[in-house]
């Protein structure tokens, strides 16, 4: 349920293949007080940022197609200050090898991703209380 708020609920972006993966998610962002929106891929997800403007992107590191980091780094290009968090199961093999910060990434979350530590993180970086 998205209603009540107003313009201090947060929208987050899921962009994921696992529908599994983004229910559970959404599941806890919705109970936490933010708005959902969802992607099944990278480039859905591309689509998707430009018609929901999220305040924040949650996505896979690893999808067909164009995967997460590449997308990160096309909405870095553009100048888009959204922060965006890698959910992968691949995630502690890119830490320490490639500078979050290069890529455009806020921060990695290693599926199955901690519901509490991921809402708290988001409600701590976008100012919600």
């Amino acid at each position: 349920m998205n209603i009540g708020l107003g313009g201090r609920r947060r929208t987050i972006l899921l962009v994921d293949s696992d529908p599994h993966a983004r229910a559970v998610l959404r599941n806890a962002l919705e109970v936490a007080g933010f708005t959902v929106g969802e992607a099944a891929n990278a480039r859905e997800g591309e689509r998707t940022v430009v018609r929901i403007r999220p305040d924040a992107i949650l996505t896979d590191l690893i999808m067909e197609g164009v995967d997460g980091g590449t997308m990160a780094e096309r909405l870095k290009q553009v100048g888009s200050r959204i922060p965006i968090y890698i959910v992968s199961n691949a995630a502690d093999a890119l830490t320490g090898s490639v500078g979050l910060h290069e890529l455009g990434l806020s921060g990695v979350f290693l599926k199955p991703a901690d519901a509490v530590i991921v809402t708290q993180t988001l409600k701590t970086r976008l100012g919600v209380s």
